[in-house]
């Protein structure tokens, strides 16, 4: 069954008001399955956000393979990321650079809203000045030239033991990353939205000097 990698836009932009720490309560709350991408995935720029329905990518470590066919490949796979999407990337690697200056600045002209990758990244200033939000594990000057090959585009991806489909909404800030499955994207958006407005109404009260214990008891939330 081919993935749909329609972007929904307007659930995007409710998903850009949301932060990751809300998503989470709400989904825990709710009793759903609990997907939060693994700690050691941080933003490449200080404050670094993306929301957005993911499209998968996943890949491998090759030995001595020809440069041109890798970078053949290397690119084919950036003219697949449709726009509105957000390019979620299982490696399979632990040892070269999945983004650097070049992809980045072909993806945001692509429409692409952000990379999230289980794996490394170069040329980071540069990127950073692009503008394209990027989560990743390490940095490296190593390139895929001759050493990694995409295999898998649209598939559901493994990150962390959490399963992750294209179409899944990604929700990712400093406090780290959720995955809300496809299915259950509007329900927690509106869960979420209804919590922050609860979570305004805790802090208001604080700030007007009610306990922080009352304020909980009155609102429910803290």
């Amino acid at each position: 069954m081919t993935p749909d990698t329609r972007p929904n836009d307007d659930l995007a932009a409710r998903y850009r008001a949301l932060p990751a720490s809300i998503v989470h309560d709400v989904m825990r709350a709710a009793d759903l399955s609990l997907r939060v991408l693994p700690p050691t995935l941080r933003p490449i720029a200080p404050g670094s956000r993306i929301s957005g329905p993911a499209f998968t990518v996943s890949g491998r470590s090759v030995t001595g393979h020809d440069p041109h066919e890798t970078l053949l490949a290397w690119t084919a796979m950036l003219s697949r990321v449709p726009a509105g999407h957000v390019l979620v990337m299982q490696p399979n690697d632990s040892d070269v650079a999945h983004m650097g200056e070049l992809s980045a600045e072909a993806l945001t002209l692509r429409g692409v809203l952000g990379a999230i990758i289980d794996g490394g990244c170069r040329d980071v200033d540069r990127v950073n000045a692009i503008g394209l939000p990027v989560f990743c594990r390490y940095f490296t000057p190593r390139d895929v030239v001759g050493r990694w090959l995409p295999h898998g585009f649209g598939e559901p991806v493994v990150i962390g033991g959490c399963s992750i489909a294209t179409g899944d909404m990604m929700v990712a800030d400093t406090d780290g990353i959720c995955v809300v499955p496809q299915a259950e994207a509007h329900a927690v958006a509106a869960a979420a939205e209804t919590a922050m407005t609860t979570e305004n109404l805790v802090r208001t009260a604080i700030l007007a000097g009610v306990d922080p214990e009352t304020a909980y008891r009155r609102h429910g939330k803290f």
